[in-house]
Formats: structure tokens, C-alpha cells, sequence
């Protein structure tokens, strides 16, 4: 088993670029600077696509869902579908209330956990057995904020703490791409030191806008 696609959720939109349920978006487009290719957009697919081409092998694509998160799914699905891509060939990158910012975990199926994102995937593709990055942006810590929390901007420090987390998959994305899962796993799931600022209350913060 290889990689074949690679996903990062978010919302399209300069005014949700920053915002931490985008996390998944900011990965892609590391991922695609560290391969040279640039996303364009591709109205079949309904997002940023690019084709990375691979010696002796499948290429490997890197698509950015632009149908809004609710609806990622529909993306992930009609490129699957047409490319004969099994769910086990995909890895979606995504943000993780229950990670802290700085902290990323991979690992293969499970629920949906609440992500809209995931939710449309497992349903569209009729499977959980995708791969899943999950990186941390860490919780409000109330339940009822978490709508507003994601669509905000995170704390320098925590952003900070998100870019690193994001270099250090890096190292390991041969391991992921040749699908030596454990092996990724050994190198990604390195605990960062925690960011120096707390978590935000759940309220505005400071040069934010609701």
C-alpha cells in the first residue's frame, strides 16, 4: 500500500485562510512547497489540485477541497472515484480540538469524532479506512464555542507551535508516501515542548473580529 492522495481540509476564502479549521490546507500547501508544485483549480474535482509525478509508480495528488468543509467529501470522492484511489491510498490532513497546538497524531479509520469534514468523507467514500494527520489547535474548553473558535485566527504562539508540528511531518513524509506507516508514526508523533501561552478563553481575541 502507497499513498496516492493527499488532503487537507479547510474552508476556502482569503477571510478563512488563517483561521484554525484550515490547519488541514496549510499542511497541502507546505506538503506541495517541499514538492514543487503548485494547486490550481479544477472544476471536475471542485478544488486545488495538483499531480506529482513518481518514478516507476502511481503519481500521487494533492487536493485541497473548495466546496466548503461540510461538503469535503464531495471533492475527495469524485477524485477518488475517477482515479480508482481506495480509501486506504488517502491521507486527509485536518485540524483536532483534542490535540494540543504543536502535538499532530496519525492513524488509520475511526469516527468522525464531530469533524463535518471527516463526516462527508466517510460518507461520500462509503468507508473509514482513510488515513487521518491530525493537528493540534487545542480546545476552547467550552463545547458551545467551539463553531466560533475554529473560524478564529489562533494565538501567535500557538501558530507558531501548528508550523512546527507541520516541518516535522515533513521529515517524515517519504515514510508516508511509501505507506511505512509505524515508521512515520515513530517520527511524527514526537511530543513538541508546549507552547508558552495558554489557551484562550472563549471570547474574542485581541485583533479579531467574531
Amino acid at each position: 500500500m502507497t499513498i496516492r492522495l493527499l488532503v487537507g481540509l479547510g474552508n476556502p476564502g482569503p477571510e478563512y485562510h488563517a483561521t484554525r479549521h484550515n490547519a488541514g490546507f496549510w499542511w497541502v500547501d507546505a506538503v506541495a512547497a517541499r514538492l514543487g508544485v503548485r494547486l490550481s483549480f479544477d472544476r471536475g474535482y471542485h478544488g486545488l489540485l495538483a499531480r506529482v509525478n513518481r518514478a516507476g509508480g502511481e503519481p500521487l495528488w494533492l487536493l485541497e477541497p473548495q466546496t466548503f468543509m461540510n461538503l469535503s467529501g464531495k471533492s475527495v470522492a469524485a477524485l477518488a472515484r475517477f482515479y480508482k484511489i481506495a480509501p486506504d491510498e488517502i491521507l486527509v490532513a485536518h485540524d483536532e480540538l483534542d490535540l494540543l497546538p504543536g502535538h499532530v497524531k496519525l492513524k488509520q479509520g475511526g469516527s468522525a469524532a464531530g469533524h463535518n469534514g471527516l463526516k462527508d468523507i466517510v460518507e461520500q467514500l462509503g468507508s473509514t479506512d482513510f488515513w487521518r494527520l491530525r493537528l493540534g489547535i487545542g480546545h476552547p474548553g467550552v463545547k458551545s464555542e467551539v463553531i466560533h473558535y475554529v473560524l478564529r485566527k489562533p494565538l501567535q504562539e500557538h501558530r507558531e507551535a501548528i508550523d512546527r508540528c507541520i516541518v516535522r511531518t515533513l521529515d517524515a513524509l517519504d515514510l508516508l508516501l511509501a505507506g511505512a506507516m509505524e515508521r512515520a508514526m515513530m517520527k511524527v508523533h514526537t511530543k513538541p515542548a508546549a507552547p508558552k501561552a495558554a489557551l484562550p478563553a472563549a471570547s474574542v481575541q485581541e485583533g479579531e473580529t467574531p
